[in-house]
């Protein structure tokens, strides 16, 4: 890379702000899930609502560390523009590095939650289509 400009980290910021927007959709839904099944638990104690809440709590929990990621990743990002606006370029090159690194692994993270909601709605799926 020869020169970061100002313009380099601020091109992410759009993306990553709709990144964030629907990893903070998809924890409002999970979030709706949790007290509709809450309540149904409370109703009817039957262990597939157990399971189904374990299975919602490990996406929440990746879906907590996706957005930790994301932010950290735009905030990298204004920091690299601060820097370079101060004109330390060296530094500046590596915390956009560090923030691009964050962006891959929310990424990564958001693949690992799409495969167990993808492996819970086939159970879902199956126990229609065993009926």
């Amino acid at each position: 890379m020869n020169e970061l400009t100002l313009t380099t980290p601020a091109l992410l910021f759009s993306a990553i702000s709709l990144i964030m927007l629907a990893y903070t959709n998809r924890f409002l839904a999970y979030a709706a899930v949790v007290r509709d099944l809450h309540a149904k638990y409370l109703e009817k104690k039957d262990e597939r609502y157990i399971v189904q809440i374990k299975n919602i709590k490990k996406r929440l929990y990746l879906t907590r560390s996706m957005q930790i990621a994301g932010i950290s990743s735009l905030l990298l990002c204004v920091v690299t523009m601060f820097l370079i606006y101060i004109n330390q370029q060296f530094i500046a090159v590596w915390v956009f590095g560090i923030a691009l690194i964050l962006l891959i692994v929310s990424l990564t993270l958001l693949i690992m939650e799409i495969q167990i909601s993808v492996k819970a709605l086939e159970l879902h799926i199956s126990d229609i289509e065993n009926s």
